[in-house]
């Protein structure tokens, strides 16, 4: 579907055709399609595999690959072609308010998430979902 809807966006759009596919560009921006598509292609070779971790490390891998993908095709727009991301941004001062709100708040989530991972520790066996 990634390589679908890559195509897709490519093809519709005659300026982001140009961003991906101009000579100098397409050197620089060449690894990103073809890192897709090698872990595209490790996912599938990982999901008969015995680490079950494997596949989801390479998922997300894949998912920053395209979300890399869609800045690339975008940039600088937020509403492609409408709104620049200088245009969107807020004022500096409620930025500010916001970086400071998640400096405090991220901490006491990665904490949180820490302490409830500890104490589930070792709760739940390898057999089927169900069985006993």
């Amino acid at each position: 579907m990634m390589a679908i809807v890559s195509a897709w966006t490519a093809l519709a759009d005659p300026n982001v055709a140009s961003r991906w596919f101009a000579w100098t560009n397409i050197a620089y921006l060449a690894p990103l399609p073809l890192s897709a598509a090698i872990i595209a292609y490790c996912i599938w070779r990982s999901l008969w595999g015995k680490r079950a971790v494997l596949p989801f490390i390479l998922s997300l891998v894949l998912f920053l690959l395209g979300f890399a993908g869609l800045v690339v095709s975008l940039w600088p727009y937020i509403v492609p072609r409408h709104i620049s991301i200088w245009d969107g941004a807020a004022d500096p001062q409620a930025l500010v308010f916001a970086g400071a709100g998640i400096v405090i708040i991220i901490p006491i989530v990665l904490a949180y998430q820490a302490h409830a991972y500890w104490v589930f520790r070792g709760k739940v066996g390898h057999s089927a979902y169900g069985e006993h």
